[in-house]
């Protein structure tokens, strides 16, 4: 589909398809030639298809319709099982399915697919990410997760040299055989996400990431509370899938209390600065924030 007729998130109300178009649009946070770009596999009547399920709760497909997950891997993956199922119409020959090696897991092969335009039999690797760039007194750069234990850097090796190999793997063999397989399928990966910039100097984004990625800006909590917060609200998984629409103002007594926490030693979250509206109703995400607790990443993120 053609990135002219890409939908406009904002028009969609209904929170699991507008999750939906987001994934089928995401840039992605790594280059590869084994990247999956699911708009370039989009049918015609996609924007028509997104639109009529939105309005028509009965048309939505049931994975749309159930509660979100609030782990945000799982949501993720049913997202994109919506997409390989019910928009590209792809048979879906495996999911989720373990490789193991003298009875120990070594992997889980994520998706294993047919490919209805070309006929092949594809696996593919999928993540969403969410990382913050920190600059060490040394001056090196890593782009931690919010938790600072995962890592971009680790993370794409892990997908480029182990998980997308999954399947050419001598143990993956009576997997594939058992789907009929007699030759691995072709490896795709998709991580789509956020890289947060840190609000207080510039850095520049990591090697081997697209210019489009998405982006929003980190800072600690205390800085926050001095800051002009009035429009901002907090987001809760799996709403960091953006963008975030809702009805009336910010409550900008919860975001001081939920910055007040942080400050307080509590776990990094995000927040959606939102403006509102023309049609004087809705308030739409128009820049999104990480805020963390101060002496974040902490001493045990430091690289070895």
């Amino acid at each position: 589909m053609p990135e002219s007729r890409q939908l406009p998130l904002t028009e969609l109300r209904t929170d699991g398809v507008r999750h939906l178009a987001w994934l089928c649009h995401a840039p992605q946070l790594m280059t590869s030639s084994r990247q999956f770009q699911p708009s370039e596999w989009l049918p015609a009547d996609t924007i028509e298809r997104l639109r009529h399920w939105d309005r028509t709760a009965s048309a939505c497909p049931e994975r749309l319709r159930q509660p979100a997950n609030p782990r945000l891997g799982h949501y993720f993956e049913r997202l994109y099982q919506t997409l390989l199922e019910d928009l590209l119409q792809w048979p879906i020959l495996a999911q989720n399915r373990q490789v193991r090696q003298r009875g120990r897991t070594i992997g889980e092969m994520d998706f294993i697919v047919e490919n209805r335009q070309t006929g092949e039999i594809e696996h593919h690797e999928i993540a969403v990410k969410f990382y913050l760039g920190y600059q060490h007194q040394d001056g090196a750069v890593f782009w931690y997760g919010p938790n600072a234990q995962d890592r971009l850097d680790r993370k794409t090796l892990h997908m480029l040299e182990q998980q997308s190999h999954l399947a050419t793997r001598d143990e993956a063999r009576d997997v594939l055989e058992d789907l009929g397989l007699t030759t691995p399928p072709q490896a795709r990966i998709f991580m789509p996400g956020y890289l947060f910039y840190p609000d207080s100097m510039p850095l520049n984004p990591p090697s081997n990431i697209p210019p489009s990625h998405l982006r929003g800006e980190w800072l600690p909590a205390r800085r926050a509370l001095n800051t002009n917060v009035r429009y901002w609200v907090p987001l809760n998984k799996p709403h960091w899938l953006g963008p975030w629409l809702q009805e009336g103002p910010p409550d900008t007594q919860a975001t001081r209390k939920a910055l007040n926490h942080i400050a307080e030693g509590g776990p990094p979250r995000l927040f959606a600065e939102l403006t509102p509206h023309p049609d004087g109703t809705t308030w739409l995400e128009t820049h999104r924030f990480f805020v963390v607790p101060e002496h974040w990443p902490g001493p045990n993120a430091r690289p070895t």
